[in-house]
């Protein structure tokens, strides 16, 4: 019986003091319900407003400052609409802990930043082996041949299949004895 009161009293003295949070992250709100968020943008509105005022209509300035005020609002408006967390900063937090409900802040752009740099070594890669073979390598290297560069560019999209190709073939390793190691 003292067990399960004791169970009952820390339930009740945990959960009787959590905030509603939708993110269960630190704390953070969506954007669109966080006040510091929305005295954010009331703010940079504000100051481009009475920088506006101070010009007349139709004038270069103004319409600057008019395209500012209205890019200001659509930026706001998308973090707003996009579900992205604030902080009690007012400022949109990323999350990245893995969850797939927040995957589009963070994996899926790493997932996409990795692959495109992969892409480009690969295709460096490939390009520095073609050439080693020609006359003039070094040169080849500096004045870039472009149709051979193009050709490994187009076909370099599918890089992580033929790396896989090349590493059960054997071809994308050396052995050690090929490694160079300086004496000590």
């Amino acid at each position: 019986m003292k067990k399960l009161i004791v169970l009952i009293s820390i339930f009740l003295l945990v959960f009787s003091n959590l905030e509603i949070s939708y993110a269960d992250v630190a704390g953070l709100v969506p954007c669109k319900d966080s006040i510091k968020f929305n005295k954010r943008l009331k703010s940079s509105v504000k100051k481009l407003e009475s920088r506006l005022n101070k010009y007349q209509a139709e004038t270069p300035p103004a319409i600057a400052l008019q395209k500012q005020i209205d890019k200001t609002k659509v930026r706001f408006q998308k973090y707003s609409n996009s579900g992205v967390l604030c902080g009690t900063d007012g400022l949109p937090h990323l999350i990245t802990d893995g969850r797939w409900n927040h995957a589009g802040e963070f994996m899926i752009p790493g997932l996409l930043f990795l692959y495109i740099t992969g892409w480009i070594g690969w295709v460096g890669r490939s390009y520095l082996q073609a050439i080693s073979s020609t006359s003039k390598p070094v040169e080849k290297e500096i004045i870039i041949d472009v149709p051979l560069a193009l050709k490994f560019s187009l076909s370099g999209f599918i890089w992580p299949l033929a790396a896989i190709q090349e590493f059960t073939s054997g071809k994308l390793l050396v052995s050690n004895n090929d490694i160079t190691v300086s004496p000590r």
